[in-house]
């Protein structure tokens, strides 16, 4: 079995195709409101939030200065080096821990239970996904919230249907030479969606990211309409049957608060 994927040697590429480009000024943009969403749930309150495999810490240094504290754990000394550089800069050193690790090894450098965790764009790129976020959730405290971003089968496959690639189609939506910057292993939202209920979660939270952007038939207008782009993306991201056509999803679960005794004697 593949092991997890690592940004060392492409931090600075990665995170300029992510946040530098229309595609993730939209992805930000929508998360965005739905963590403010997430944020409003959860009271008016400094939070102990965990950033599991968040790179350079996007949206850990937004929360970080709005006052809530931040475990950010990566499995890329590179892309957590970037995060220092910018959290040093920001003066958020006492709000935000670094942690170089993977997912699966989180439990050996913290403690506790968080209130809100974020797991964005992770999935992907993991060899066994199910499991790693089954382990994710044993940080969650009761009533705290999961904010889990994955890449979409089920866009990718669509995608490839309207432009026609229908080899790859054929091969299992394999790519014949892997791409560096490309997820190797889109997840099935229903799969997804099963994991978290089964984790004893309860889904408070769909939305599509990127339900227009990557279908327009003229690239250009990505850039020449992007405000009212993101206008649009922002009005149906969050109706069906646009969210299951987002190129990511972004579901929010929350563990409910009757499991708050159960949790305590596990």
């Amino acid at each position: 079995m593949s092991a997890d994927h690592s940004f060392d040697g492409l931090a600075d590429k990665f995170a300029q195709n992510i946040y530098g480009t229309t595609k993730g000024q939209i992805r930000a943009a929508v998360v965005w409101q739905d963590l403010l969403s997430c944020l409003s749930r959860l009271g008016d309150r400094p939070l102990r939030i965990l950033d599991a495999g968040g790179g350079f810490g996007y949206f850990a240094q937004k929360l970080a200065a709005m006052g809530h504290r931040i475990e950010l754990c990566d499995l890329s000394a590179e892309m957590l080096e970037l995060g220092r550089q910018q959290i040093e800069q920001q003066g958020l050193s006492d709000r935000i821990r670094l942690i170089h690790c993977p997912i699966q090894a989180l439990d050996q450098h913290v403690e506790g239970e968080f209130d809100l965790i974020l797991c964005h764009a992770v999935l992907e790129w993991l060899s066994e996904p199910r499991q790693t976020l089954l382990s994710l959730l044993g940080f969650l405290a009761p009533g705290g919230i999961l904010s889990l971003l994955f890449y979409n089968r089920h866009a990718l496959l669509f995608q490839s249907l309207v432009v026609g690639n229908f080899d790859y189609i054929r091969a299992g939506l394999t790519k014949k030479r892997k791409q560096k910057l490309t997820p190797e292993n889109p997840q099935l939202p229903e799969e997804v969606y099963d994991w978290l209920q089964r984790g004893g979660l309860k889904l408070i939270g769909k939305t599509g990211v990127r339900v227009i952007h990557d279908y327009m038939r003229h690239k250009q207008d990505q850039h020449e309409k992007f405000e009212d782009l993101l206008q649009m993306e922002q009005r149906y991201c969050r109706q069906e049957p646009f969210v299951a056509l987002g190129r990511y999803i972004h579901v929010m679960a929350q563990r409910p608060l009757q499991n708050q005794g159960e949790m305590k004697r596990s």
